[in-house]
């Protein structure tokens, strides 16, 4: 195996004519390796919607930055690039929203996200992507696993395998707070910051954070003002599939939600949810007034209002009164 100092020995030598053609395959190390998405672009200056900060001429510092992965190259442009695994630079970042990257090749297909362009689509089904790696992870949902009980199909074994615990009811991982219990490890995880308070997701627009990037995702769609997702019934459009849903039980009459105590069944599991406070007797909703408890935060809002009527009526009684004087 060569070491670096021998591969920079070695680019004394005149490289060989640049053919157009190659630009686009994959570099191979000696060891065999293909590394993706290094060509010739991720050392150059050219226009576009990103900015690099240009490496010096000179080459690389050996003694500033060790190598221990042994790796040998045989074009500098590929060692450099190669190099950026080692220092973490990222010189390429997005004009759009500032991320970094190592490479322009990875910046490239990051920009689609904000045109929302689609080039790669997949032959068997139509879906399109913004990303071939994304279509070629697609591609094995066609030749993967597929459930025997709903037919739905999978292109890694280990999101089938937690898709199945969704038919066995199989919830491995518990929480070590409250003790409720998860099918998948990342769903626990993402339990554990109710706990924790953690809210790592922050809308760019108004400063909102959210504990999730769905529930940003989701929450963008108000500044958007975004609808996409419209009733077949009566066309009422929402912003979120899940509220679409929920909304159609109106049309159906379907309500799924049935109360273990009393049997009442409901369209929502957020009613459900409401309903059971009758049963265990609790009002967690207080007013600051009187001190009266509520178990429904609509049932205080609409209290509010006997105080809040009281006072206008107060007043309205001492105008006249008032006015009766003079």
């Amino acid at each position: 195996m060569l070491g670096l100092e021998q591969v920079f020995l070695r680019h004394q030598d005149p490289e060989p004519p640049y053919i157009k053609e190659e630009q686009e395959e994959l570099w191979t190390n000696q060891g065999g390796e293909q590394l993706q998405g290094l060509d010739s672009s991720d050392t150059e200056d050219s226009d576009g919607d990103w900015t690099l900060s240009r490496e010096p001429e000179s080459g690389i510092n050996l003694a500033q930055f060790p190598v221990k992965c042994g790796k040998t190259f045989e074009r500098s442009t590929v060692l450099r690039a190669h190099m950026r695994v080692h220092t973490g630079e990222k010189p390429f970042s997005c004009s759009v929203c500032g991320k970094r990257f190592a490479s322009k090749s990875n910046l490239t297909p990051h920009m689609k996200v904000h045109t929302g362009e689609k080039s790669f689509h997949c032959t068997v089904c139509g879906k399109k992507f913004a990303q071939k790696s994304h279509l070629i992870t697609h591609m094995k949902v066609h030749t993967g696993e597929k459930c025997s009980v709903c037919g739905k199909t999978f292109d890694r074994r280990s999101e089938f395998m937690i898709h199945m615990r969704s038919h066995t009811g199989e919830k491995p991982f518990g929480c070590s707070v409250c003790g409720k219990r998860f099918a998948s490890k990342s769903n626990l995880s993402t339990h554990m910051k109710i706990h924790t308070g953690e809210k790592s997701f922050v809308c760019s627009v108004c400063g909102k954070r959210f504990t999730h990037n769905s529930s940003l995702f989701n929450h963008v769609r108000i500044h958007t003002g975004v609808r996409e997702f419209s009733c077949l019934e009566c066309g009422k459009r929402f912003n979120r599939k899940s509220n679409l849903l929920a909304h159609m039980k109106c049309h159906t009459g379907e309500k799924l939600f049935d109360c273990s105590v009393c049997g009442k069944r409901f369209t929502h599991n957020s009613s459900l949810f409401n309903h059971v406070r009758i049963h265990t007797g609790v009002r967690e909703f207080g007013c600051s007034e009187c001190g009266k408890r509520f178990n429904r935060k609509s049932n205080l809002l609409a209290h509010m209002k006997c105080h809040t009527g009281e006072k206008w009526k107060s007043e309205k009684t001492s105008a006249v009164a008032s006015k009766g004087t003079d």
